[in-house]
């Protein structure tokens, strides 16, 4: 079945385009549209919870209420609901604040609108966190040259055999199984069997949560 997607853009020229494009794929039903994260919550208000979208594709930079703002609003009030970022903004404070607020992915606005697809895919099929390249390249570089201390807990007292660093690591710069299986030269249901003890020791259950999880402890490996 198509996935349920709502747009949220204050720019109107977006939305049309971004509406029609993953419209005409086939892959996609357009929930609804709105223009800033109040427009935004206004509308989920009017909905019954089966009609949700299933991904929302928000934008960061808006008047009334900001795409951060509204996505840590609605990840508590609509728990179901997953977010990803899709803006022009690619510098730390706002990546760094999308996540904590409850963002699922983060992607650029450069990107195609078939891998806007496979990111709603994955987010949804996978759990997994979609990034653009250049933003898990961002995100990497930033927790290796975040100096440890007292403000982040110790990677090594999380309980995580060395390998499982490497993964956690690999999943931070954006990686799927199979890509960690070919870096780490081991079968990517191997990797998956890691992931799962990662989930374990860490009391997590998705991708998202680990990413979200090492940025917010400044873990290095």
């Amino acid at each position: 079945m198509p996935y349920k997607i709502a747009l949220v853009d204050d720019k109107p020229y977006v939305l049309k385009t971004l509406q029609a494009e993953l419209t005409e794929s086939g892959l996609a039903i357009i929930s609804f549209t709105a223009n800033n994260g109040e427009h935004f919550l206004q509308q989920l208000e009017a909905l019954k919870p089966e009609e949700y979208p299933q991904v929302v594709l928000m934008d960061i930079d808006m008047p009334v209420m900001n795409g951060i703002q509204a996505v840590r609003t609605a990840s508590i009030r609509y728990p179901s609901i997953l977010y990803i970022m899709l803006t022009v903004f690619d510098d730390d404070d706002k990546l760094f604040d999308a996540l904590r607020a409850g963002a699922h992915g983060y992607l650029l606005k450069e990107e195609r609108s078939d891998v806007i697809l496979r990111s709603v895919e994955e987010v949804i099929e996978k759990k997994g966190a979609p990034m653009s390249p250049r933003i898990a390249r961002k995100t990497l570089q930033l927790l290796l040259n975040e100096p440890s201390g007292p403000a982040g807990s110790n990677i090594e007292n999380s309980g995580l055999s060395a390998r499982e660093i490497e993964i956690l690591q690999s999943m931070v710069a954006g990686l799927d199984y199979k890509q960690i299986g070919e870096k780490l030269f081991i079968s990517p249901n191997t990797v998956r069997n890691h992931i799962s003890k990662i989930y374990d020791k860490l009391h997590i259950s998705s991708k998202a949560e680990a990413i979200k999880l090492a940025i917010k402890n400044k873990w290095t490996g």
